[in-house]
């Protein structure tokens, strides 16, 4: 069932447009990333969604359109900054959040442990480092067990081990079974966290499905061999083969994912072809985003 429907979503201020008429359609459990660089459009998008700015054109529906009215109940945010009073300790703090949400009795116990700040509850606000502001954040974003995060920028300038706890976190709330909606500039991130992905550039939506089928890094395989043809006709009757072109005296070879370029060998010597050339060329997947972003 579709947890989010978005029908040619746009935002514009004055003559300047921030979202372009955006489509999306996001599953319930997916780990949904929005990747771009800055200023793409990504927390437009999160803003509109959850009703802090109004679109200027389109439309969104949230649980199939049957529970708009209510639907910001399910949903749990998180953009930008996290504020808290700095004064006051994690508890304190996560009970505010559950007051105003009204939810009488929050699992603070559980959710500073999933968080990793149990030993930390007492400690005011303005002691945490930034890794533990934003998994603060993150508690305070389940108060009411929601069906839904959007995270913007989660581990935005944080070090490398603060965003190796985060993702951590991230990932153990998705294996709940919650949907969550993620904006980040960072590749590596969207790869490791997410299972979908957007690519969003100047407010435009560029690309959308699977992470392995919009970015991936499965190698490009250059063969050849004495007998050309041959070896032509045998790739292309194999499922082991997804895509197949002739350059030169070489045939170039995307494989299947999960594929290895060395039974492209052993198929053709099976065959009688002795292969007189095997390269493997592996692309990047920065490189991959990056032509993506440019055309």
């Amino acid at each position: 069932m579709p947890v989010l429907t978005v029908n040619n979503l746009a935002k514009k201020y004055g003559s300047l447009v921030a979202l372009a008429g955006v489509d999306l359609t996001i599953e319930a459990g997916q780990v949904f990333g929005l990747l771009g660089p800055n200023a793409s459009g990504k927390t437009t998008l999160l803003a509109l969604l959850l009703d802090v700015l109004h679109p200027s054109g389109g439309s969104f529906a949230w649980f199939d359109g049957r529970e708009n009215e209510h639907a910001r109940k399910r949903i749990g945010g998180l953009l930008e900054t996290p504020n808290f009073y700095p004064y006051l300790n994690a508890d304190q703090n996560l009970s505010i959040v559950a007051s105003v949400k009204r939810v009488p009795d929050p699992p603070l116990d559980a959710l500073l442990e999933l968080v990793q700040l149990k030993e930390r509850r007492r400690s005011a606000f303005r002691t945490y480092s930034l890794g533990m502001k934003q998994r603060l954040a993150l508690a305070a974003c389940l108060i009411g067990d929601p069906d839904v995060l959007i995270l913007d920028e989660p581990t935005n300038g944080l070090d490398p081990e603060g965003m190796v706890e985060v993702r951590r976190i991230i990932q153990k709330i998705a294996a709940q079974g919650k949907t969550i909606i993620l904006a980040s500039h960072m590749l590596d991130e969207v790869e490791k966290i997410c299972s979908h992905v957007a690519i969003i550039k100047k407010g435009k939506l560029l690309a959308v499905g699977a992470v392995g089928s919009i970015l991936s890094d499965q190698p490009t395989v250059e063969a050849g061999a004495a007998d050309i043809e041959k070896l032509f006709q045998i790739l292309s009757e194999t499922p082991l083969v997804k895509k197949i072109t002739r350059h030169d005296k070489l045939l170039i070879l995307e494989l299947e994912p999960g594929r290895h370029p060395t039974e492209v060998n052993r198929l053709a010597f099976e065959h009688g072809v002795t292969l007189d050339h095997l390269v493997i060329k592996r692309q990047s997947l920065e490189t991959e985003f990056l032509e993506i972003t440019r055309r």
